[in-house]
């Protein structure tokens, strides 16, 4: 099966990437928003949500397991790290410097857009792309690109730095030393056009919802309630170190 597009020059991607596809086509679908689809709907590819998923699991994969083979840091300090790296601001920067964004299959109307939503398109893109390199050549060729285009450029300027606690992983670190509890999360709702959905999500801390928060991935609405959660960690609103008593805001 072969398709075509104004964008498939696909061999000079693979040169960029440093990855060469037996089955083009997994390239291919990596690189298709939702949103073309809308606009194409005999086009004989899917999107790019499925192997976004797959890849994002790859990728926390390799992440953890060269952080824990080559880094002497306690399990805390490896998970500030790993987020940091995958995290939705990392990742969309990557792929602009790959010059993924000139690659992409996207409609009329999202290729005008820019901002939040663009670079949440790109990481979930960059993210696509891992997963149809491990599907196409196997998690070694994954993790190879992941080391050579995440964790070589972006690792050393993060432990120079001492990178700061993702919110997620602080107030999980709270809850679980206060009230030994791992914060859970739920989406609420979405709403939006499929190739601009935004999400609402709740964090809940047994079964009691302690804060929302949105954002155009659930990732992002994820660490939004996680924020949110934090800032309402005050003299009203404290996680007391009896399970019990977790108590809201008044």
């Amino acid at each position: 099966m072969t398709t075509t597009s104004d964008n498939d020059n696909l061999e000079k991607l693979e040169e960029v990437l440093g990855v060469h596809f037996k089955n083009k086509n997994l390239l291919r679908q990596a690189l298709i928003h939702r949103s073309y689809l809308n606009e194409h709907p005999k086009l004989p590819l899917q999107h790019n949500e499925r192997l976004e998923f797959l890849g994002d699991a790859v990728l926390e994969l390799a992440v953890s397991e060269h952080l824990y083979k080559n880094l002497n840091k306690p399990e805390g300090e490896m998970t500030n790290l790993r987020a940091a790296l995958v995290n939705t601001n990392n990742l969309s920067g990557i792929a602009k410097k790959l010059g993924i964004e000139d690659y992409l299959w996207l409609s009329k109307g999202e290729k005008k857009d820019t901002g939040r939503a663009r670079e949440v398109l790109l990481a979930n893109a960059l993210e696509a792309i891992i997963g149809a390199t491990y599907l196409d050549k196997g998690f070694e060729a994954a993790r190879d690109f992941i080391k050579k285009n995440i964790l070589i450029p972006c690792l050393p300027k993060l432990l120079q730095k001492k990178v700061i606690k993702d919110a997620k992983s602080y107030f999980q670190e709270i809850v679980q030393e206060k009230i030994g509890v791992t914060p859970s999360y739920q989406v609420i709702k979405e709403w939006g056009p499929d190739h601009k959905k935004q999400f609402e999500v709740g964090v809940y801390l047994d079964k009691k919802l302690i804060a929302t928060g949105q954002g155009f991935s659930i990732k992002e609405a994820e660490e939004k309630a996680a924020e949110k959660a934090i800032e309402d960690l005050n003299p009203k609103s404290q996680i007391t170190n009896n399970k019990s008593q977790i108590t809201n805001k008044s």
